[in-house]
């Protein structure tokens, strides 16, 4: 954790007026994708057409997180939709996939700072056109991601350990979200992982402006309540 108790009150004052700003923006849902089969991600991006402005497609290769998805960039460049794609990179090496997944029609792009050739991949995404995004992993120290704050569009911190949906909230995410948010006030902070309107309402507190979800949204009965339940807690009093 980064040492909060290191920075000039003259920071804190500025941090606690900018802050007051952040939490009145809107809050974003987006929900998270995670198949192995490109049918399974269609049949859900259909679910959830005119709700969202944005999906985010999971992407594993075994290489970074013990687990493989659908990779094949090709279907999504055929893909008839308004909703615009964001690929979260759960892989060693994200440079392999960013081009091809690009010309595909994707917009924003995460690798993980764990991953190799981060500096490489921020450039990349800069020359593409493209929105650039770094995932820090639930585990990982928040010091890993400081010194790239600059140079990011947004920051998605795990509430989880990546690769896997399903897995239990780590209740140190909200810490870590405040760390993030005295680093910088404005830049938006996405939070991925057992994102139910519960833990939800915990990282929003704490600073988060977008909630990407998966198994909240696409194991309800009624996915727009599900999304809308996500979407007003950004319009509660925090």
């Amino acid at each position: 954790m980064i040492a909060l108790d290191s920075v000039n009150p003259n920071d804190r004052v500025k941090y606690n007026k900018r802050y007051q700003i952040q939490k009145n923006k809107v809050l974003e849902v987006i929900p998270a994708i995670l198949e192995k089969d490109f049918a399974e991600i269609e049949k859900k991006i259909r679910l959830v057409e005119g709700l969202v402005n944005w999906v985010q497609i999971d992407c594993a290769n075994d290489t970074l997180v013990p687990n493989a998805t659908f990779l094949d960039p090709a279907p999504f460049a055929l893909l008839s939709t308004s909703i615009k794609l964001e690929a979260h990179l759960m892989v060693k090496d994200p440079l392999r996939f960013v081009e091809n997944f690009a010309k595909a029609g994707f917009k924003r792009f995460f690798a993980h700072v764990e991953a190799d050739y981060t500096d490489e991949f921020i450039e990349k995404c800069r020359q593409l056109g493209v929105e650039v995004g770094l995932a820090i992993d639930g585990p990982t120290p928040l010091e890993k991601i400081k010194g790239y704050m600059d140079k990011l569009d947004v920051v998605l911190v795990m509430a989880i350990k990546a690769g896997f949906s399903g897995q239990p909230y780590r209740e140190e995410t909200a810490e870590r979200i405040k760390d993030l948010r005295m680093l910088d006030a404005d830049i938006p902070i996405a939070v991925d992982g057992a994102m139910d309107d519960i833990n939800a309402a915990k990282v929003v507190a704490a600073g988060a402006t977008r909630i990407n979800s998966n198994s909240f949204i696409f194991h309800s009965e009624d996915v727009k309540m599900a999304i809308d339940k996500l979407k007003m807690l950004g319009e509660k009093p925090l």
